[in-house]
């Protein structure tokens, strides 16, 4: 019994987390559209979805200057 709840507790906490996985390049997109339409005007995206689609645009930015081939697998120098 003193071995199965920290068990318990630990696969609780893995079900509620969030999965991490990286986003695919149309949400990339998406998000820098709703970032372009909020910085020409009023609109009704939230701030904590603005915040969210600028995260993925700098982790694109960051992931990209890495990046040494094209989705491809060809070159990009």
């Amino acid at each position: 019994m003193v071995v199965i709840r920290p068990v318990l507790v630990a696969a609780t906490l893995a079900a509620l987390a969030p999965p991490t996985h990286a986003e695919d390049r149309s949400v990339l997109l998406i998000c820098k559209a709703m970032v372009e339409r909020a910085l020409k005007g009023p609109d009704a995206a939230s701030e904590a979805e603005l915040a969210r689609c600028r995260q993925v645009i700098r982790e694109w930015a960051l992931r990209d200057a890495r990046t040494t081939v094209d989705e491809e697998g060809k070159p990009l120098r």
